[in-house]
């Protein structure tokens, strides 16, 4: 059983791999969906991500689908009790911003389509700029009192913002977050390292890196020379596209380095990449979704996984101009 990894100033112990549930009723369909989370949890996973948004974008969707299926799937086996589960609100059209009735309803919203009565970890998905930093505070404050949340987070914020939400949540006694869901991997260094990690340190936040596998680039899918993949259609993989972007010299370079390390260890090319953003300094768990069993056993080696000193430096290096790069 992998060892548990604690998500700071909150009582949850959780699985290093935080499941993302962006693919739920979307490349997964819900008795696939099912299948992961079925497989995921016999595997001790229990730490999983979602939001209200996904997956409104998608043809024959409404949003909130994502939620649904989960929450279907919690009630159907019974295991509400046995998981960490983490939403957002903010970006969905329906429910935009983060204005206190609009944070109020949409909690409410999620809280009906997972078919709980709390949520472990709500994130504010993004900054709204238009709501005054104490309101948005206070109204997820009002939530936790209530019991419907445990804990808060955020997601895509600037290191201004992040400071300022931080600063008045300590000047007027009002919920603090606990969590940071940043866009941080292998091959996607700066924003995360250069603005934000520092502030995460300070403040003792668990860091949740969204896009962890590059958009399925770090998976090793994609390869110099490989005819291009056909990102049309409902069912194509929409960050297919954004994946080959990698594709120059440093990206071929992080490939090789991660397939001698992923040799050595009889381990997937996924799991290395995984591991490396697991071990560095403030990251609490990755996310990373999973459209069918296959994939999931991809990824789900990771928290079993501990690489060495010199694998990590070595990934490192290989990766280390991407901070001079964005």
């Amino acid at each position: 059983m992998a060892a548990r990894v604690r998500i700071p100033r909150t009582d949850l112990d959780v699985h290093p791999l935080c499941l993302g549930g962006n693919v739920f009723g979307w490349t997964a369909d819900a008795p696939t969906s099912y299948a992961v989370l079925d497989a995921y949890l016999a595997a001790g996973g229990d730490f999983v991500d979602t939001a209200d948004s996904y997956t409104w974008r998608v043809e024959g969707n409404t949003g909130g689908d994502s939620e649904r299926v989960l929450g279907d799937w919690m009630a159907d086996r019974g295991v509400r009790d046995r998981l960490v589960v983490a939403t957002k609100v903010g970006s969905w059209p329906e429910r935009p911003g983060l204005s206190p009735d609009n944070v109020r309803a949409a909690c409410e919203d999620s809280l009906r389509r997972l078919r709980t009565d709390r949520i472990d970890l709500y994130y504010a998905h993004r900054d709204d700029p238009d709501t005054p930093v104490e309101e948005m505070l206070a109204v997820f404050d009002e939530l936790v009192r209530a019991g419907k949340v445990r804990h808060v987070g955020v997601s895509n914020y600037s290191a201004d913002r992040l400071t300022s939400v931080l600063t008045v949540a300590d000047r007027h006694g009002l919920v603090r977050p606990v969590a940071l869901q940043p866009h941080y991997n292998l091959v996607e260094r700066a924003g995360y390292e250069d603005e934000l990690a520092e502030i995460a340190a300070s403040a003792d936040l668990g860091v949740m890196p969204y896009f962890a596998l590059a958009k399925g680039f770090l998976t090793g899918k994609y390869r110099p020379g490989d005819t291009p993949p056909d990102t049309s259609g409902p069912m194509a993989s929409a960050r297919a596209g954004g994946a080959v972007t990698y594709l120059d010299d440093r990206g071929v370079r992080v490939l090789g380095v991660l397939d001698e390390v992923a040799a050595g260890h009889n381990a997937p090319v996924a799991a290395v990449a995984l591991a490396w953003l697991a071990a560095q300094p403030t990251v609490t768990a990755p996310i990373a979704s999973a459209r069918n069993l296959d994939q999931l056993g991809t990824i789900l080696p990771m928290a079993e996984l501990t690489l060495a000193p010199d694998e990590l430096a070595a990934l490192t290096e290989a990766s280390e101009d991407t901070r001079l790069d964005a």
